[in-house]
């Protein structure tokens, strides 16, 4: 088995025979660079001692409850106990979660966008699953879909609203239409919302309030995925859950048993109290949407959508521009052909505006400037 190289391995390669002339921020990964709030940290340290006691499969019900809380308190969707799994952040389920669905699947088929996170790819790599890739592109404004041959073959779909690289965020109408599609053509749908609490002003909707509008309260056939990483700067904890058709979760709740995967109960203590809190998350959203504001105020020719916190910037060549930018300006930046097939992306860079914003404003102009001369 055989798997693609990571994004940033292919990056290290790029830079390895590079020596920057000056020392400039990186805006490759999307990494939170602000410190977990103390109240998170603090909990940590209070349950330390119950390091010597074996965690949950289930993880405990506290977390459980805090996270349907949040999901209450965000999308006015009560889910029921057996409706929501905790998971050890998006990764693992969006890896392992494919696997285990698809398994007595003859042939199975997986639809993901173009460009994407390589979890998406890996997992039906893993299982040895036929990829269909939905562009996203500039003609089509960056919208995944599928046509209909496609969608009587495909098995799993998956979405990523609010989207990276591109930042593009379905509206509820469209999510409706994917529910419709699901159910119409019986196949299983997941929504990567772990953008979504990452915005400027209008909260984007999740692929579960689209159920609702769609009399599929029952959420049959779909599910999303949460994470803390972004929302609570706190990617150390591996703390979120996926939600939806507890028929699935049920059984996938078993599976999970044998996997082992959960964290130590200090963990869940501190991941517990960061999904019960909104006041910090609305400190780092704020943050956020001013860097995003600051992008669209400096790439004044760019689509920069209010959501996630990326820039999808149009250039000549994204692996040249990254490269030249980072040998005179010690600035990192990521080519999005790197997170993508067939060449989507090879004419764009991605950027993770993941800083305060004063500490953004020079390299912005820098890249901008970098931008008009190597056009």
């Amino acid at each position: 088995m055989t798997f693609e190289p990571y994004p940033f391995e292919r990056l290290r390669a790029l830079f390895k025979e590079i020596t920057p002339k000056k020392k400039g921020l990186d805006l490759g990964i999307g990494e939170p660079r602000f410190e977990t709030p103390k109240f998170i940290q603090d909990a940590l340290k209070q349950h330390a001692h119950s390091l010597n006691i074996y965690p949950k499969s289930a993880f405990e019900e506290g977390l459980r409850e805090a996270q349907r809380g949040f999901f209450k308190r965000r999308f006015k969707i009560e889910l029921k106990e057996n409706e929501l799994i905790s998971t050890l952040g998006s990764r693992e389920v969006l890896f392992n979660f494919p696997s285990f669905v698809l398994f007595d699947y003859q042939n199975p088929t997986i639809a993901y966008p173009n460009p994407f996170y390589q979890i998406y790819e890996g997992a039906a790599k893993f299982i040895k699953a036929k990829s269909l890739l939905m562009p996203l592109t500039k003609e089509n404004h960056f919208t995944p879909s599928l046509n209909e041959k496609e969608l009587q073959e495909v098995d799993l779909v998956i979405l990523n609203s609010p989207n990276n690289p591109t930042g593009r965020t379905l509206s509820v109408e469209e999510l409706i239409s994917w529910v419709k599609l699901a159910l119409k053509h019986d196949f299983i749908l997941i929504n990567d919302e772990c953008y979504s609490e990452i915005y400027e002003n209008t909260p984007p909707p999740s692929l579960l309030e689209a159920c609702m509008l769609a009399d599929n309260e029952a959420f049959k056939n779909v599910l999303v995925i949460h994470s803390l990483s972004k929302r609570s700067s706190a990617p150390g904890l591996r703390s979120g859950f996926i939600a939806g058709d507890s028929s699935i979760l049920e059984k996938y709740k078993a599976f999970r048993t044998y996997l082992g995967y959960t964290s130590a109960n200090a963990i869940q203590k501190a991941s517990e109290i960061a999904w019960l809190d909104d006041v910090h998350a609305e400190f780092f959203r704020n943050i956020y949407a001013n860097n995003l504001k600051l992008a669209r105020k400096t790439f004044k020719d760019t689509l920069i959508y209010p959501y996630s916190f990326y820039a999808y910037l149009p250039v000549k060549n994204g692996e040249n521009f990254a490269k030249t930018l980072y040998q005179n300006e010690g600035i990192i930046t990521l080519p999005a052909l790197y997170l993508g097939r067939n060449r989507i992306g090879a004419d764009y860079v991605r950027l993770a505006l993941v800083y305060d914003t004063p500490l953004l404003e020079k390299p912005l102009e820098i890249i901008e400037t970098y931008r008009e001369n190597h056009a």
